[in-house]
């Protein structure tokens, strides 16, 4: 059943759902707390200057590592698993540009097979 004697009011989402006797609070449930320990890390908000310096590194080679990893994170004012976090992830975007490219290539031969 609702908490609402010791939540208060449900959230208008629940009304919007017709969740009527059946909502599951987190106030009610500590199981479902947020759990103690290391808080979540803020996003990195990169600049536009250290992008494009990103991304021409990139362009040059897809993996940087020891000290031109250093020395480029030095330069850009980032930490070292900031680079190699955004590296990574710019290779699997590398990586499913690629893969789009060539089913569009594939269809449009018609040779393209059904996506999984």
């Amino acid at each position: 059943p609702l908490c609402t004697d010791r939540c208060g009011d449900p959230p208008a989402w629940a009304a919007r759902l017709g969740a009527a006797g059946f909502l599951i609070s987190k106030c009610c449930f500590p199981v479902f707390k947020a759990k103690p320990g290391k808080a979540k890390r803020a996003r990195t908000i990169f600049t536009s200057e250290q992008l494009a310096r990103l991304e021409q590194e990139f362009a040059r080679q897809q993996y940087v590592v020891g000290r031109e990893r250093s020395l480029l994170a030095s330069s850009l004012h980032l930490t070292e698993e900031q680079v190699k976090v955004w590296f990574q992830n710019r290779r699997i975007k590398w990586r499913k540009q690629s893969l789009e490219q060539q089913q569009a290539k594939l269809a449009k031969m018609g040779l393209a097979t059904p996506q999984r």
